[in-house]
């Protein structure tokens, strides 16, 4: 496999952090996760526990931006 990619640009490292946060739907769509699900959940009802589960959509532009600078390669799952 050669070093560079065969039009000469270069392979951009993922931000892993980023990777691991946000996920694409099979629209396109941005997902992110909730925050707070894993300090200080033993007093949590289960029912606010179960809604850390699902994910959002995310709204901002200039967030979606951001995140797809960081993880050039995340794509739509096929």
């Amino acid at each position: 496999m050669p070093r560079k990619q065969p039009d000469g640009k270069y392979k951009i490292k993922t931000h892993k952090a980023t990777s691991k946060r946000f996920r694409v739907t099979g629209s396109g769509k941005l997902m992110r996760t909730k925050i707070g699900k894993s300090h200080l959940r033993r007093r949590t009802p289960k029912r606010t526990k179960a809604l850390f589960q699902e994910m959002i959509p995310v709204k901002g532009r200039g967030i979606v931006k951001r995140v797809h600078r960081l993880a050039p390669y995340m794509k739509k799952a096929d």
